[in-house]
């Protein structure tokens, strides 16, 4: 097994407090979208979900069903020891493509750039097995070379190529609003199945 896709790789992450993705509190794209979005009783995934800042806000605003997957317990504690409020039930510690459930959105924030470049079209295949018919990703995408990650980046073209086959593409575009650090390298998805 590739040692970034093992619990004890992640689990050290954090332990070592590692996390140079963790902005601290929700992406202001992803934010920005669910500011619009009235249906608070909808079904969210956030998988690879780290510390949980996207779900504790998505919580706080008023939404009923939002479900967090992550490989490690540690942030998954620290969400429980933050928003205590947070349904238990909802917080899942597990592998990505072995969780089952039913979603209207799921949300990608940093698990896609974090997994082996060779499992990008089985993510793809995933998150539409995930998604209830007419179900969407939303979220952000890395925009920069591969390099010797985690995180990996990548291209719109390369993108596309992985969601072509199960998604219409709503909109994949460059960030107009990314924190200064990550100006310029995400690009803002919406994808359909």
């Amino acid at each position: 097994m590739v040692e970034h896709l093992s619990k004890d790789f992640w689990k050290g992450r954090y332990q070592l407090d590692s996390t140079g993705w963790d902005l601290g509190e929700i992406s202001r794209p992803i934010k920005e979208y669910f500011d619009q979005v009235e249906d608070k009783s909808i079904r969210i995934l956030i998988p690879g979900s780290g510390n949980g800042h996207e779900a504790e806000y998505l919580h706080q605003l008023g939404f009923k069903n939002v479900h967090v997957l992550d490989f490690a317990s540690e942030p998954l504690t620290n969400l429980q020891n933050r928003v205590p409020s947070f349904p238990i039930k909802n917080i899942h510690c597990g592998d990505f493509f072995l969780h089952e459930g039913e979603y209207d959105i799921i949300v990608e924030q940093t698990l896609f750039c974090a997994i082996d470049p060779r499992l990008r079209q089985k993510y793809a295949e995933n998150c539409s097995r995930l998604l209830n018919p007419e179900g969407i990703v939303v979220g952000l995408l890395f925009m920069f070379e591969l390099d010797g990650g985690p995180p990996y980046g990548g291209s719109k073209n390369e993108y596309l190529k992985y969601f072509k086959n199960k998604f219409s593409i709503i909109k994949m575009e460059k960030c107009y609003n990314s924190i200064q650090s990550r100006e310029g390298r995400e690009l803002f998805i919406r994808i359909k199945k």
